[in-house]
């Protein structure tokens, strides 16, 4: 973790929720932004999650709803954190998104605030006992903004402009942060346990190479120079929409946003399996 990689996390989160909040007042409240939430209901969603990174590190005075879910909070993974979506969006009621962009711009004030004089590699507990370094938190946070904005600008024709600069700090200090310190069982699944290893490299021009290792259940930072089985190339935009659901793994492809390669490209499935994000 490099001061300049801080300086830019607090940058792009600070500048993702700014936009984020003026476009969520400069749209109709009422607009379905998915197939479920409208774009009230999303900015609702986005300002719990700001609200949450607040919080954490905290060990009293959390604010509702996240005071009643700590229990909930340590038992979600990736399968099950559309149910912890539900619970949040129950416990908020505020709807007016004129307060809710405010609400969003005053909980990143806050969290650049609290943040300003820890160590950003400080990591703190998170979803399914995983653990996320304090920077992570921060690309974490702006992935919302980035990936719920382009939710909001597509069913209400506005403009929408996501960085690829941006977008990279999830893989470089979310993703690759958290696997450092823990992923906890916030990958686990049902069905039969995987039985080898794979290791896939990510390149991008935008990310330092990082290899993930998936052995058996386990998931690591591979070592630089060590074997992988596959490669992967993408542009972190089109990367973080595919992760996530917005953009198809053929579509990917097929525009030469993410290229496959490597000696074994066919486990690449089996390391998806296991390695996967809410969709």
């Amino acid at each position: 973790m490099t001061a300049e990689q801080w300086r830019a996390a607090r940058a792009a989160v600070a500048d993702s929720g700014d936009r984020f909040a003026e476009l969520v007042r400069s749209v109709a409240p009422d607009a379905m932004a998915t197939r479920d939430w409208t774009v009230a209901d999303t900015a609702a969603h986005v300002d719990a999650i700001a609200l949450w990174d607040t919080t954490l590190g905290r060990t009293d005075d959390i604010p509702a709803p996240w005071n009643t879910l700590q229990d909930e909070i340590q038992a979600t993974g990736v399968d099950t954190v559309h149910r912890l979506n539900d619970h949040t969006m129950a416990g908020l009621a505020e709807r007016d998104t004129r307060v809710l962009a405010e609400q969003v711009r005053a909980h990143v004030d806050e969290l650049l605030r609290a943040s300003a004089d820890l160590d950003p590699d400080l990591p703190v507990g998170w979803l399914g006992g995983s653990r996320v370094p304090v920077a992570g938190l921060l690309a974490h946070l702006t992935n919302e903004f980035q990936i719920h904005g382009r939710d909001i600008a597509r069913a209400t024709g506005s403009r929408w402009d996501q960085s690829q600069e941006y977008a990279a700090q999830f893989m470089e200090l979310f993703v690759l942060g958290m696997t450092r310190h823990g992923i906890g069982r916030l990958l686990h699944h049902d069905g039969p346990p995987n039985q080898r290893r794979v290791a896939v490299e990510f390149r991008s021009r935008y990310t330092t190479p990082a290899t993930l290792v998936l052995d058996h259940e386990r998931v690591t930072v591979g070592r630089p120079g060590d074997p992988v089985d596959v490669r992967i190339g993408f542009e972190p935009v089109a990367f973080n929409l595919m992760m996530f659901g917005r953009m198809g793994k053929p579509r990917a492809a097929l525009t030469g946003k993410l290229r496959i390669g490597g000696p074994r490209p066919w486990l690449l499935p089996t390391f998806l399996r296991t390695v996967r994000f809410p969709s």
